[in-house]
């Protein structure tokens, strides 16, 4: 066996014998800081997703063609932006730094909780070199967009999911010591009828809280 050889199989085997997995993919790795946007990227990456509607998604068959591409919503929070964005085939809110705290550099695909108002969420990042927008990370609020009969009403669920990530949950109130609570029949039953805001309750289960 040639040296070259020889050298060829301990790379493919390891200097132990063992043969080397190698993953059929790794996902890119930011190579630098991540773009700081001064201005709202709502409307470029609303641009993003119109081109890759028109080249390449608008014919599968998951999509929901009552609905077209928006962003909404984009403000600073924590010196980051963050807003959703409604497309055929998704409905997300995103996170795009902004020179603020929230953002911090990943790989695509790796998760990373970012504190909110409305509680902590689980984001995914994705990065891509040669993106129109290479870095942002998103949190999907719906697994199918397909229960939009048009596209208003997706655009109502993203408002609506916006001002409810934005708003500070009201602080549990302590229970009154027993001797002085003593809540009647109709009164508990009362009180357990009392539905839960189904907004903050659905933004509650994202972040992995009981509503």
């Amino acid at each position: 066996m040639s040296e070259a050889s020889e050298s060829s199989e301990l790379k493919e085997f390891g200097e132990q014998g063992q043969r080397v997995r190698k993953p059929l993919y790794t996902a890119p790795q930011p190579s630098g800081a991540a773009k700081m946007y001064a201005e709202n990227p709502g409307p470029a990456l609303e641009g993003m997703y119109r081109r890759i509607w028109e080249t390449s998604m608008r014919d599968m068959p998951f999509v929901n063609h009552a609905l077209s591409i928006a962003a909404i919503g984009f403000r600073r929070y924590e010196g980051d932006w963050v807003g959703a964005v409604v497309s055929p085939w998704f409905l997300n809110l995103f996170i795009l730094p902004g020179g603020g705290s929230l953002w911090s550099d990943r790989a695509s695909g790796d998760r990373v909780k970012i504190p909110l108002p409305v509680g902590t969420l689980e984001f995914i990042a994705d990065y891509d070199p040669d993106g129109d927008i290479p870095a942002y990370q998103y949190c999907p609020l719906f697994v199918s967009v397909s229960q939009f009969t048009s596209h208003e009403s997706a655009m109502t669920a993203a408002e609506e999911a916006l001002e409810v990530l934005f708003s500070v949950p009201e602080p549990e109130s302590e229970p009154l010591p027993a001797a002085n609570f003593a809540p009647t029949v109709e009164a508990a039953a009362a009180t357990a009828k009392e539905p839960i805001p189904a907004r903050r309750a659905f933004f509650q289960g994202l972040a992995g809280r009981r509503p």
